[in-house]
């Protein structure tokens, strides 16, 4: 039996996705019998969901962000909690977080997508709650545990509180108007970014430059200044010779993170918020 600690401390785990988004999931699709749960914005959507925005369920450290081959995961992302617990994000389009990163509760970790070296699927999202030991338990969702095998649930992953029925940031009328983005540049990015530019986005946020001088590599995130509501946010991180990656969508929060290795190399980055842009030359070269 866990001790009174590890109770206490165990993650008030929400939906894996944006505040006030309903997904439809299921225990018994792609042949899972068990605890698994595969989300779908319907129950009949095919690739319908293809890119949506991922977030995590709780608050800890990226254990685990490659795809996978043995094992038909894909694009795997695995989070451990601080009282040992894990959670498993697989069959991902893109992964926005890397192995060590620190996150944040309803932090974007990626994207819902249809990657297996196995199998051939319709996207989803393939999630598991994991005791420390290992194995799959029952998922468990702003203090209820779901309904398995198949129920329909609203997210209430709006900003990390941990009183499941008071949420900091719940996405209400009443809640007042310029709520602050709760999320810095810094744990966006992860661990041992540095901020060395930024750009203001009128009074709406900014758009973040930082750099790692451990890993040679760029981050770029775009910041909302409120936390209300969401807003058309964009992103982008271009290498001098390499392909632009970019990041785009109605968000709460942010749009990114763009990582890329630029050592000695120039980048281009900027984003927008609402109406409000910026794009850099290519500069930052050293």
């Amino acid at each position: 039996m866990a001790s009174a600690a590890a109770r206490a401390a165990a993650p008030n785990f929400q939906l894996p996705f944006p505040c006030g988004e309903t997904w439809v999931g299921s225990s018994g699709s792609y042949a899972h019998t068990g605890n698994e749960i595969d989300f779908n914005g319907s129950a009949n959507d095919g690739d319908g969901d293809l890119g949506r925005t991922v977030v995590a369920a709780a608050a800890g450290t990226v254990e685990i962000s490659a795809y996978q081959t043995g094992n038909g995961y894909g694009n795997l992302i695995k989070i451990r909690h601080p009282d040992g617990s894990a959670t498993l994000y697989a069959h991902l389009n893109t992964r926005s977080v890397a192995q060590g990163a620190t996150v944040a509760q309803g932090q974007k970790i990626g994207a819902v997508g249809k990657s297996s070296a196995k199998y051939k699927v319709a996207a989803h999202l393939h999630y598991e709650q994991r005791s420390s030991s290992g194995a799959i338990v029952p998922a468990v969702f702003n203090g209820a545990t779901f309904k398995y095998p198949g129920q329909k649930v609203t997210s209430n992953n709006c900003g990390g509180s941990s009183t499941p029925s008071k949420p900091s940031q719940p996405s209400k009328p009443s809640k007042p108007a310029g709520s602050p983005n709760p999320y810095s540049a810094g744990q966006v990015c992860g661990a041992g970014f540095k901020e060395i530019d930024s750009a203001s986005l009128a009074s709406s946020g900014r758009v973040v430059l930082m750099y790692s001088a451990a890993t040679g590599k760029n981050c770029v995130v775009t910041l909302r200044a409120s936390g209300t509501g969401k807003e058309n946010v964009s992103a982008y991180l271009e290498v001098k010779g390499k392909s632009r990656q970019s990041d785009s969508g109605s968000y709460q929060y942010y749009a990114g993170p763009l990582r890329a290795g630029a050592s000695r190399t120039c980048v281009k980055w900027g984003g927008s918020i609402g109406s409000a842009r910026y794009d850099s030359p290519f500069e930052h070269c050293g």
